[in-house]
């Protein structure tokens, strides 16, 4: 679908899909706590909620052993997202980021990774802090 513009040039496409801003994308990053990381798992994909903040742009979470951590190990890419739906209006957002994930194991990063007090929802031992830097972000909003 092709997007167009309206009289206040925002990007539509079906007239109510508004195309965010790459900057508008980043702030929508930064206040949110809980978001889904995707990764390919045995060439399936595979979605997880996980806790976040963000470091210097980057996305930063806590996981434990498993399909998370081997997928920072092997550096792979994988997506990110975030969102915030009113089924009542509606209205609400996406926002994706896609990167390339690693294990923080560089002491200076690990310091800041551990300021940013990050707090799991699940139990279990959640140590390994997780790191993608977005190399493409877009977002989708409900306009009004």
């Amino acid at each position: 679908m092709q997007a167009v513009t309206d009289h206040q040039g925002m990007a539509l496409i079906d007239n109510r899909l508004e195309v965010l801003s790459a900057e508008e994308c980043h702030d929508l990053l930064r206040r949110n706590t809980v978001g889904r990381v995707g990764v390919s798992f045995a060439a399936l994909p595979a979605i997880f909620p996980v806790n976040y903040a963000v470091l210097d742009g980057d996305v930063v979470f806590l996981t434990g052993d498993g399909t998370k951590l081997r997928a920072a190990l092997a550096q792979a890419v994988v997506v990110f997202e975030v969102d915030d739906f009113d089924a009542t209006v509606p209205s609400g957002w996406s926002v994706m980021a896609v990167g390339v994930a690693h294990e923080i194991t560089d002491p200076a990063e690990l310091a800041a990774a551990r300021k940013l007090r990050l707090r799991p929802f699940a139990g279990g031992d959640r140590t390994h802090f997780v790191r993608v830097h977005p190399e493409l972000v877009s977002g989708r909003r409900i306009a009004a």
